[in-house]
């Protein structure tokens, strides 16, 4: 299954950005510390070019500090580019973003002129929540679901820097297609567009691949089940997730595995490694050229039948 979420105001979201990217001096892109690689969105780096970036990886409470760490060091290499992690429960942290901005920018006389920020990110990644802390007050609209901020706005805030907010939005294509379920299973899609039996069994398969003991540990597991399946199955009989007959209902089982997830009571779980996206974008990749070449042969097989039928 393919999960993607791409409505109309997103699209019109990425087109008020570009316009007014050329007066920006530095965005802040920010990511999900549990999946910084699928909440990076691949249309950034062509709205930006060589514009500084702070990669901010929100919600590291709820992330792997090992892997958080790994990853701020794969962002530092690439060049204009910042990563800091953040928790909301470390607003201090938070507000030296204003100062960073500064610092990014040496050669701007920002007496004269202050930073002009920008603030990007996929939806429900947290963004009017840290504009709130930056600001110091309440200025832009918060919830606990995906695609709450529709419009741009400009907020002036300490160390002479303005910032300007936009709606988070995704891409057209989600690829490769494990992003679109990692996006899924952190909550930047709206529950509406897939199935949590689905997603479930797709967090179930990782979570017994990686924080086995975390599994076991929350479910009150005594053995580790074989599959995700089975994993499933464990969950729904220990959590009461039963249909008639006795079979487990597999979409409220999964409906529990990720909001279990998502509030982080299976630990600090970060969903993906550099080396693990890398493949998946090889793989991803592979995949698209073979398409294509079947695509052509039949598009060629079916031109010639074409033309014989017609001699």
């Amino acid at each position: 299954m393919s999960i993607n979420w791409f409505p109309g105001h997103m699209h019109k979201a990425r087109k008020e950005i570009a316009e007014v990217m050329p007066q920006v001096d530095i965005i802040i892109e920010m990511l999900d510390a549990r999946i910084p690689f699928s909440s990076e969105n691949p249309l950034v780096p062509q709205l930006r070019r060589n514009t500084p970036c702070i990669k901010v990886l929100n919600k590291a409470d709820l992330a792997d500090p090992i892997l958080t760490q790994r990853w701020v060091e794969h962002f530092d290499s690439q060049s204009g580019v910042k990563a800091i992690p953040i928790s909301q429960q470390n607003p201090e942290h938070i507000r030296a973003l204003l100062q960073l901005c500064n610092d990014m920018l040496p050669e701007r006389n920002l007496e004269i002129r202050g930073a002009r920020a920008m603030i990007m990110g996929i939806p429900n990644v947290g963004k009017s929540t840290l504009i709130n802390t930056l600001a110091g007050r309440i200025i832009a609209k918060t919830g606990n679901e995906a695609g709450v901020t529709k419009t741009q706005q400009r907020i002036k805030l300490d160390n002479n820097v303005t910032l300007t907010d936009t709606p988070g939005f995704l891409w057209p294509k989600l690829s490769p297609p494990t992003c679109g379920y990692r996006l899924a299973v952190t909550g930047a899609i709206k529950d509406t567009v897939f199935d949590y039996a689905d997603i479930g069994m797709f967090a179930a398969e990782y979570l017994l691949a990686t924080y086995p003991q975390a599994v076991m540990q929350r479910f009150g597991l005594t053995e580790l089940p074989e599959n995700d399946l089975a994993l499933m199955d464990a969950i729904g009989i220990k959590r009461g997730a039963m249909r008639k007959g006795g079979i487990v209902d597999l979409e409220k089982v999964g409906s529990i595995l990720i909001t279990e997830l998502r509030a982080g009571n299976l630990g600090a779980i970060t969903l993906e490694t550099p080396e693990m996206v890398s493949q998946e974008q090889i793989d991803a990749k592979a995949a698209e050229a073979s398409k294509a070449i079947d695509k052509a042969q039949r598009e060629a097989e079916r031109k010639r039948k074409a033309q014989k039928k017609y001699r």
